[in-house]
């Protein structure tokens, strides 16, 4: 009888503790604390963009779903950047810098973009590997979707939709 107590006393305590958990938001990935120098030299703080919500896509030259996302991507900064959506584009570490910036120059790609040359920010947000990798990171700078491959561009708008300043 004094097992079953006991163990019903440490179920008791874990229902507790992971009640709390979930109540206080601590079950929701805070956006890592990362700085990056962009293709233009600007020094950007990821947490300087919080109060707007941020999409970063990682990406790489040579990833055909990259390639084939950009359109789509363009279209939805160019539809919600004066709403308050913020875009980063990062390089994977492997990509060569020029080649980065001359795809950049030849898609006009209106974002910023930087260059993971040590990868250190692919391991800030869980060692990504895959491209494309998206992160939605809410305007309180919480992780609040993470997508590899493809983005649902129906999907994204949807769920940009809450964090956005209205139209004016």
């Amino acid at each position: 009888m004094d097992k079953r107590k006991g163990l019903a006393g440490v179920l008791a305590v874990i229902v507790i503790v992971a009640g709390i958990w979930l109540w206080t938001g601590s079950g929701v990935d805070r956006a890592p604390v990362v700085t990056m120098q962009t293709l233009e030299g600007e020094r950007l703080e990821l947490a300087n963009l919080q109060g707007r919500p941020v999409l970063v896509n990682f990406w790489a030259t040579d990833c055909p779903g990259c390639i084939e996302e950009m359109p789509h991507l363009k279209e939805l900064y160019a539809d919600l950047s004066d709403q308050g959506l913020q875009m980063v584009a990062i390089a994977m570490s492997y990509d060569d810098p020029e080649a980065i910036a001359r795809l950049a120059q030849r898609r006009e790609l209106p974002w910023r973009i930087a260059h993971d040359a040590d990868g250190s920010l692919a391991k800030a947000f869980g060692n990504v590997n895959l491209t494309p990798t998206t992160f939605v990171v809410d305007p309180e700078g919480r992780i609040v979707q993470q997508t590899i491959g493809m983005l649902d561009m129906e999907k994204l708008r949807n769920r940009l939709a809450p964090m956005l300043e209205p139209e004016a």
